[in-house]
């Protein structure tokens, strides 16, 4: 059996409606729902939400780790919320949020404007540093993955644009 889909959900402030195998989480920085499988039966008791099996399947058994890590992710979006941040490294790269889009000037020919979803925002502290964020994990992490694929980080001098805690190995040049 699953260990993690034993563990419950603390609650920690948010809302939670369960009609069926559709689940909604209110918090105060906004609200969540989706649909998980039917072969697994969620509940809140005492504060907390907890997934049980209706069946011993395998699938069962990997849907409630799954189920349980998808719910305590919706349950942190909605009260404390996610985001990731970005490093320009070069000359000359710049990142300026405007409105619901990130204007990012990354030595190419033209500034890139990248719009934002709803629900996920954009800051830069400084040129160097933007600061994505929203309530849902996985929304955030994907434009966070979209901008950084405008110019991923190079191997030789290692310019682009990085994940603030992210290695980048610098290889050595070619030797005559």
């Amino acid at each position: 059996m699953s260990r993690v889909g034993k563990n419950p959900v603390a609650i920690n402030g948010a809302d939670i409606a369960i009609a069926g195998n559709k689940v909604t989480v209110k918090g105060k920085l906004g609200t969540l729902e989706s649909v998980f499988s039917d072969k697994l039966a969620i509940e809140n008791k005492d504060g907390q939400l907890t997934i049980t099996r209706k069946d011993e399947s395998r699938e069962a058994n990997a849907l409630s780790g799954t189920t349980r890590a998808l719910l305590a992710n919706m349950v942190k979006g909605v009260t404390e919320g996610f985001q990731k941040k970005l490093t320009l490294v070069g000359v000359g790269y710049r990142a300026k949020a405007e409105g619901t889009g990130l204007k990012l000037e990354l030595g190419f020919s033209h500034d890139v404007v990248h719009q934002m979803p709803e629900g996920v925002t954009a800051e830069t502290p400084s040129q160097t540093e933007i600061i994505i964020k929203g309530v849902d994990k996985q929304q955030v992490g994907q434009v966070a993955a979209e901008v950084r694929a405008y110019r991923p980080p190079e191997p030789y001098k290692g310019k682009g644009v990085r994940y603030a805690d992210e290695v980048v190995i610098i290889k050595e040049t070619k030797k005559k």
